[in-house]
């Protein structure tokens, strides 16, 4: 696992040593649509993310830009559709750091490689997530929720949007914290997971924003905790993990965009001032907002400095929490 940390880390940022010498942009790009491949569930926080940017780029592009959404495999299963798509332009990737830095540390092996298989475009945005529970659940905190876990007499299950996600990590930290009397569900999606807490068959979930303050709002579920280093501006009223003195669960989520490694660095640039421009609309910077994403616009070659300091963060979470995918 050490291996792999020092690997990664060296990996990306030799990829910024190179990651320019490809140039070249055909002078009537773009000039067919473009597939952005969503790899969650439809309905979910990210697809829905993804749908506003591609709604608003296909406006300042003059071309269609299609949601692709493949789900499943904790993002693999899309994430491997872009690495083999042609480098024109045509196809890329916007999903969360799941792809990049916590599969290459959960799972043996991968069908893509994180690095050179992909061309970094920008960091989207940074997140958080929340953890909600049934509304008539007897608890309204994280401490609570704790000590009700430690002397139910039975594993206490929480869901995830699949094994080897973040909430999973953030699930098996939480786990520790429980004393071992949590049992992880994994879901293609938070929408299932939100709903059978709501119906009583699930005790508990993390979940995105988006995801979850309908249901909030409608009295289903109620919210005990967020992800993160500080309040989310979706939820400030919510406090933090940390601030309730859970530990570990305040490193951050975010979201990038990828194409193909190859892609010509113009065409990545220009993607890339494409989506910094839209998620700096106003309607659609505090849509982000209330979905407890805050915006970024990074360049490429710091969205290759966050992989490089980022993933060995990751890893040596994932390797500190014990979390495996079976």
């Amino acid at each position: 696992m050490r291996r792999a940390i020092a690997f990664l880390a060296s990996a990306w940022m030799a990829f910024a040593l190179v990651a320019g010498a490809a140039w070249g942009q055909p002078a009537d790009y773009p000039n067919k649509p473009i597939r952005l491949v969503s790899p969650f569930n439809p309905g979910g926080a990210i697809d829905v993310l993804n749908r506003l940017i591609g709604e608003r780029l296909s406006a300042r592009l003059g071309v269609q830009v299609v949601v692709d959404a493949r789900p499943g495999a904790n993002t693999i299963i899309g994430t491997e559709i872009v690495a083999r798509a042609p480098a024109d332009g045509y196809t890329f990737l916007i999903t969360t750091n799941s792809t990049h830095t916590n599969n290459p540390a959960l799972y043996k092996s991968l069908p893509y490689h994180p690095v050179k298989d992909f061309a970094p475009i920008t960091q989207v945005s940074l997140g958080s997530v929340l953890f909600v529970v049934a509304k008539d659940a007897p608890h309204d905190d994280i401490n609570g929720f704790i000590a009700w876990a430690k002397g139910l007499g039975r594993p206490v299950s929480y869901g995830s949007w699949g094994i080897g996600s973040s909430g999973h990590l953030y699930g098996t930290l939480l786990e520790k914290a429980a004393s071992g009397r949590l049992s992880h569900v994994p879901y293609k999606g938070e929408v299932q997971a939100i709903g059978d807490v709501h119906g009583g068959s699930l005790d508990s979930t993390f979940c995105s924003p988006v995801g979850a303050k309908p249901q909030i709002a409608a009295g289903r579920i109620k919210p005990l905790a967020m992800t993160g280093a500080q309040r989310s501006a979706a939820m400030p009223e919510l406090a933090t993990f940390k601030e309730q003195g859970v530990e570990g669960l305040d490193l951050t989520l975010y979201v990038a965009a990828y194409a193909p490694a190859g892609t010509p660095a113009a065409i990545v640039e220009r993607l890339q001032r494409e989506i910094k421009a839209v998620i700096a609309e106003p309607d659609v910077r505090q849509k982000m907002l209330d979905q407890g994403q805050t915006p970024v616009g990074s360049t490429p070659a710091e969205l290759q400095a966050v992989l490089a300091r980022e993933a060995p963060k990751w890893a040596e979470l994932i390797r500190v929490s014990g979390a495996r995918v079976e």
